[in-house]
């Protein structure tokens, strides 16, 4: 395993500082990234998103950089009500880093296919180089392995895994997550919200119906007292 400096664990601990702390921990993050220290290994996983496009019909905000640190923002404003805001915000910042390694051009199209298993490993080598936490590593790997679920359960797709999402990661979280990943797509009018508020709705109902549990509780906090986009 390669070994990273204690320069390198001051970076993290100040990320770490500043997602847990900032109204926009993208100021900083977007400074360290002016400054070149996220295009150095280690942190070049999430500097190097900037190079990674995407397609404007779903992300016209433009690169994965751009969306993630949308995402950050948007999970900034949630935090409070996350049962483990950390794990929570560091989610957040590595959930798409798997599309540096998946991103290709399919007729005319730019795809990511499996960006969130690919990007669940490389989030857990990632931690283990600053955390011996692991049950603090598990917690974010879960959160980046199944945050496209949403998605993939409303679209009925082959990827769709609620009991083995369920074991790995809290109910609470994904929709969380969730949630801060959908309204990550720049300004968007109060009708594409109610939308992606609806389809998460319809995904919580989902999980409810394969668990037996109910999670209304978790619908009317994250979802019917949802705060304001930045």
């Amino acid at each position: 395993m390669e070994v990273f400096s204690l320069e390198d664990m001051d970076i993290f601990n100040e990320i770490e500082k500043h997602l847990l702390e900032d109204d926009r921990p993208s100021n900083y993050l977007d400074k360290l990234k002016k400054d070149g220290v996220l295009y150095k290994r280690p942190f070049d996983i999430i500097g190097g998103l900037d190079k990674i496009e995407q397609e404007k019909k779903f992300h016209p905000e433009g690169n994965v950089w751009n969306h993630t640190m949308l995402v950050v923002d948007e999970a900034a404003l949630r935090r409070d009500i996350s049962e483990d805001k950390r794990s929570l915000m560091w989610a957040a910042l590595l959930h798409d880093v798997g599309k540096i390694k998946t991103t290709v051009k399919r007729n005319g199209r730019w795809t990511a296919y499996d960006h969130d298993s690919v990007g669940a490993e490389m989030s857990r080598r990632f931690l283990r180089e600053f955390s011996s936490d692991e049950h603090f590593n598990d917690k974010v790997v879960g959160l980046v392995r199944w945050h496209m679920q949403n998605l993939y359960v409303n679209k009925r797709l082959p990827f769709a895994h609620i009991s083995n999402m369920v074991e790995d990661c809290s109910v609470h979280e994904i929709i969380l997550i969730s949630l801060c990943d959908r309204l990550a797509r720049g300004k968007m009018s109060e009708e594409e919200i109610d939308e992606i508020v609806e389809k998460l709705e319809k995904f919580v109902d989902t999980i409810a119906s394969t668990t037996g549990d109910s999670y209304e509780e978790i619908k009317e906090e994250i979802l019917f007292k949802r705060l304001q986009q930045v």
